[in-house]
């Protein structure tokens, strides 16, 4: 080696050894999980229908959304009105299809769960076990409630328990439980009591016409709680169908 090569050995900075350097097509993995896919449905649009795959459930975020069947000849039968925490979805367990549609009312938002993750999360806890079965038994009380409107009660009644229900779910969000907005139409509560248009147009005009609601449009006012309770036959101490929701605020399945 000459004696200028050597200089220039001797002044070159000294190169620590790193690690190796990835080919920057390799895959990077992220260490925090993936964020809950949340859905957007617009008011009228539909979330799922009736004889589609059954595969994911989900759990109301934001907005009103209701459940409805179509009989073979044409009778369109709502079946539920559904409320952030609430989850759809359960109608297709049993067959793998879904017997039942689901339409938002207005603006909406769902977290999407796929079954078979509810499936692991519920057999690796106990508690999660037990959310998930009370979670259940709150959709068969939902249509013992319903059966029980169309089968015992007369039409003030139903509407007048219908009303109740509306303002308590209403107040379980932390909403006003006297002053809030009927999302569904007069036909969609027809429907789903089992009562015609009309009927329901006029119940809801007797009950302003005696100081028992205050009415403009969709918006509502309960003037007169005690009032309704007579008329439903229920008593004001009933405790309605409820329980946590399977998903926290962030949309991530509770923690045992």
């Amino acid at each position: 080696m000459t004696a200028a090569a050597l200089r220039s050995y001797h002044s070159a900075p000294l190169r620590t050894p790193g690690p190796p350097v990835r080919p920057v097509s390799a895959s990077i993995t992220s260490l925090a999980p993936p964020k809950r896919l949340r859905q957007k449905v617009r008011r009228g649009e539909t979330l799922y229908a009736a004889g589609g795959a059954f595969r994911l459930l989900y759990v109301v975020r934001v907005g009103v959304m209701k459940s409805f069947t179509v009989s073979g000849d044409g009778l369109v039968q709502v079946t539920g009105f559904h409320f952030a925490g609430d989850v759809l979805g359960f109608d297709g367990i049993d067959s793998g299809t879904h017997q039942s549609s689901v339409v938002a009312l207005d603006d909406c938002e769902v977290f999407v769960v796929p079954f078979a993750q509810c499936e692991r999360w519920s057999a690796e806890s106990p508690q999660a076990q037990r959310l998930m079965m009370r979670t259940l038994a709150r959709e068969l009380l939902r249509s013992q409630e319903l059966m029980l409107l169309l089968g015992t009660m007369h039409a003030e009644q139903r509407v007048a328990t219908f009303l109740l229900d509306i303002s308590e779910r209403y107040a379980r969000l932390g909403y006003s439980r006297s002053e809030f907005i009927l999302r569904m139409t007069r036909q969609d509560i027809g429907s789903y009591l089992g009562l015609k248009l009309e009927t329901v147009s006029r119940i809801f005009s007797r009950f302003q016409a005696e100081g028992l609601l205050q009415v403009q449009g969709k918006s509502l006012a309960v003037l007169d709680f005690n009032a309704l309770w007579r008329i439903s036959g229920l008593s004001p101490d009933r405790r309605w169908p409820a329980c946590d929701s399977i998903l926290d605020r962030d949309g991530e399945l509770r923690a045992a």
